[in-house]
């Protein structure tokens, strides 16, 4: 398995209806589209391929699946916020008016939402 330490990693990201998660994926998370296939359409996440898979009876699961490390999250949920992005506002966790978490520690922020077929992605800062 030591050759997997260079290998060069894959994501998947499962959605129902492709061309709802296209209009997402590129337009409003500025996403660059490499290549499609009858299988799904393949991204470039800053050099990491992801691969978003059409499954007929997909369900998302509650937990997040992928996310992006920022350098301003801030800066980051505003712009997402005016392409129409809702953040997730989780009972009990403390969130600020911009939905963002911030750990005990003050070592990390944490900001969630979900892509149209409910797949949970989040922003961390720190």
């Amino acid at each position: 398995m030591s050759s997997l330490r260079s290998a060069r990693p894959i994501t998947f990201v499962l959605v129902k209806d492709r061309e709802r998660a296209r209009a997402f994926y590129e337009g409003v998370l500025g996403l660059a589209r490499l290549r499609e296939d009858d299988f799904g359409i393949v991204y470039d996440l800053a050099g990491t391929v992801m691969r978003l898979t059409t499954v007929e009876d997909y369900q998302p699961h509650p937990h997040t699946i992928l996310g992006w490390q920022v350098t301003d999250i801030a800066t980051t949920v505003r712009e997402l916020a005016a392409k129409g992005v809702k953040f997730a506002v989780y009972p009990g966790f403390g969130q600020d008016e911009l939905g963002i978490w911030s750990s005990p520690d003050g070592g990390g922020k944490v900001a969630w939402f979900h892509d149209p077929d409910g797949n949970n992605l989040s922003l961390t800062q720190g």
